[in-house]
C-alpha cells in the first residue's frame, strides 16, 4: 500500500516513524509543514523538519520529542553571555543543521534538495519532503496583534489568546518538487496527530492541494484525547476561537477532506457524532508512548483504512 503522511510536530512524527517502521521506503512520503520554519540568529530553522527527521533518524531527545538526545548547550550559552537572544533555546548538534542548511540554501540550493541529503546523511531510507520550496510563514493573529509562530509558540509560551491565521506567502508558493506527485500515487492519505490549525492547515493552503487531497482516500487521527491536545496548543487553539476543544471538533475541521477517522478509546462516546459528519470511524489507543506504540497505532491505522479500500 503507498502511503503519504501529512505531518508537523511531535504528535505528527511519531506517528510518520511508526510507519515507517511497517512501510518499505518506496511506500511512505512524509510531506511536512514548513509554516513555522523562520530565520534566527542568522539561520534558516525548520522545527517541523527538524522533528519528523530527527525523529524517524532516531536522534530526537526521548523526553521531549523535539531536539537532539544527547544534546549539549555550549553555543546557545556564550550567545547568552554576550548579549544574544536565548528565547529560542538551540543545542550544539542542532546549530549544526541550521548552520549547514543556512549555507546550503545560500549557495542556491533548495529547501527540498538539502532536506534529502540531509535525510541520507542520517539514514533515513523513507523520503521526507517539504510543502514547498517557497517560504510560507504562519502568522497568528491574537489579542496583542500578529504574531510569527515562533514568537507566538516559544517566546510567548501560547499566552496571547489566538483570533485567527493566515499562511503568508502561500499565495505564491508552489508544492515542492514530488509532492504533487506524492498525493496523486498515493493509495492513503493520513493525516498525522498534528496541530489542524498550524501543522496541517497550512500544507492544506498550497495552491492545488487540498483539491488533490479530497480527491483520495483520507483518514485522519485526533490530536485530541478527552478534550486535550497531547502536546502543544491545540486544545487552547479551540477554546479561544469559540469551539470546544475535542477530537470531534477536528473531525468537524476536517469535514469534506477526510472520509476515515481514528478516535481515542477514550472519546469512544464521540463515535456516532463523527459518523454523522459522513466519516467511517475506528476507535484505538491513540497516545504513543513507546516506540511499539507508534509502531501499532500505524498498524491499526492501515488495516482500518485497508479493509475500506
Amino acid at each position: 500500500m503507498k502511503i503519504t503522511a501529512l505531518a508537523g510536530g511531535v504528535g505528527g512524527a511519531k506517528l510518520a516513524h511508526g510507519l515507517a517502521q511497517i512501510l518499505r521506503p518506496g511506500n511512505l512520503i512524509i510531506i511536512v509543514n514548513t509554516g513555522d520554519d523562520f530565520e534566527h540568529l542568522g539561520l534558516y530553522i525548520c522545527p517541523d523538519l527538524d522533528t519528523v527527521c530527527y525523529t524517524l533518524g532516531g536522534l530526537a531527545n526521548p523526553e521531549t520529542g523535539w531536539g537532539r538526545a544527547g544534546e549539549t548547550w555550549q553555543t546557545i550559552s556564550n550567545i547568552e553571555k554576550l548579549g544574544g537572544p536565548n528565547w529560542f533555546r538551540l543545542g550544539d548538534q542542532d546549530f549544526a543543521t541550521h548552520i549547514e542548511r543556512t549555507r546550503r540554501l545560500k549557495a542556491g540550493e533548495t529547501l527540498s534538495q538539502v532536506t534529502r541529503d540531509f535525510c541520507k546523511a542520517w539514514g533515513i531510507h523513507h523520503a521526507v519532503i517539504p510543502m514547498s520550496d517557497n517560504p510560507i510563514r504562519t502568522i497568528v493573529n491574537t489579542d496583542q496583534g500578529e504574531l510569527t509562530f515562533q514568537e507566538y509558540f516559544v517566546h510567548r509560551h501560547c499566552e496571547p489568546r489566538v483570533k485567527g491565521f493566515r499562511f503568508d506567502g502561500v499565495e505564491e508558493a508552489k508544492a515542492a518538487p514530488g509532492v504533487v506527485e506524492a498525493i496523486e500515487q498515493a493509495e492513503v492519505i493520513v493525516i498525522c496527530p498534528s496541530n489542524p490549525w498550524v501543522s496541517i492547515a497550512p500544507i492544506l493552503a498550497v495552491p492545488g492541494l487540498r483539491s488533490r487531497i479530497e480527491a483520495k482516500q483520507v483518514v485522519a487521527v485526533s490530536p485530541i484525547i478527552g478534550g486535550q491536545a497531547v502536546k502543544g496548543p491545540a486544545a487552547k487553539m479551540f477554546d479561544e476561537l469559540g469551539i470546544q476543544p475535542s477530537a470531534l471538533a477536528v473531525a468537524e475541521q476536517y469535514r469534506g477532506l477526510v472520509k476515515s477517522y481514528v478516535l481515542d478509546k477514550i472519546d469512544s462516546q464521540l463515535e456516532a457524532d463523527v459518523r454523522r459528519l459522513n466519516m467511517r470511524v475506528f476507535v484505538t489507543n491513540t497516545l504513543m508512548k513507546t516506540t511499539d506504540d507508534r509502531k501499532r497505532l500505524a498498524e491499526d491505522v492501515l488495516n482500518f483504512v485497508g479493509s475500506n479500500t
